[in-house]
């Protein structure tokens, strides 16, 4: 399929679209509210399930929180290296998830879980699905801040061809519906400077986790998943 792109946005495929410069106005802020994140759940490169460590550090905010160790991947709502509950979510985070989800047709969209990634060179994200939510068609909001990078997008099957985007600064991807479990990943990251992160990339993740339960208003039933 080729790609269907205006000066500001690239349709991926159905479900699932590239938001070029969608939040470059907001990068300084938001990478400020990142290191003011980072004071209280710091960074940390987790161990997966086979015992290999991941090239990218990270940490989480909102109501949950990503991890992973030998036991297996999961959603947990406090960080386990300091028994506190993850930091609580920036309104500048949430007001900007919402309206790229909105942007790319997935309206009403409220995160649960903000992972924040940091690549430094030759940091990399293998080919994967997001598999641990329970929400299958609400959208991922990935944004890219720092130095660029190539996103890595596939299909529905890990043996489908690959296609390759240059990501910038203020990049939004969202990829919801019927492009929710397509194979994604990132690119070693090339060494460089950037006047926003010094050498480093910050990728902000958002993520539906829980579904909605009846009789709670719309409000989700926050729990590790």
């Amino acid at each position: 399929m080729i790609p269907l792109f205006d000066n500001d946005r690239e349709q991926l495929e159905d479900g699932a679209v590239l938001l070029r410069g969608f939040a470059a106005v907001e990068a300084p802020a938001l990478v400020e509210q990142v290191a003011s994140i980072a004071q209280a759940a710091q960074f940390r490169h987790l161990v997966t399930p086979g015992g290999y460590t991941m090239s990218v550090a990270m940490t989480n905010c909102g109501r949950v929180g990503w991890v992973s160790d030998r036991t297996g991947y999961r959603y947990a709502p406090a960080d386990p290296e300091t028994g506190a509950p993850w930091p609580a979510m920036p309104a500048a985070f949430l007001e900007l998830a919402a309206r790229a989800a909105a942007e790319a047709g997935f309206a009403p969209y409220d995160p649960d879980a903000c992972l924040m990634n940091r690549y430094v060179a030759g940091a990399k994200l293998g080919l994967h699905q997001d598999r641990d939510e329970e929400d299958p068609w609400a959208p991922i909001v990935s944004v890219s801040l720092g130095l660029p990078a190539v996103f890595l997008w596939g299909g529905q099957r890990r043996a489908d061809a690959v296609r390759r985007f240059r990501v910038e600064c203020g990049d939004v991807a969202v990829w919801g519906g019927p492009a929710r479990f397509v194979y994604h990943g990132v690119a070693p990251l090339k060494d460089g400077q950037h006047p926003l992160t010094g050498a480093a990339r910050i990728n902000l993740t958002f993520r539906k986790v829980f579904r909605c339960r009846a009789g709670t208003g719309g409000d989700p039933t926050p729990k590790a998943v």
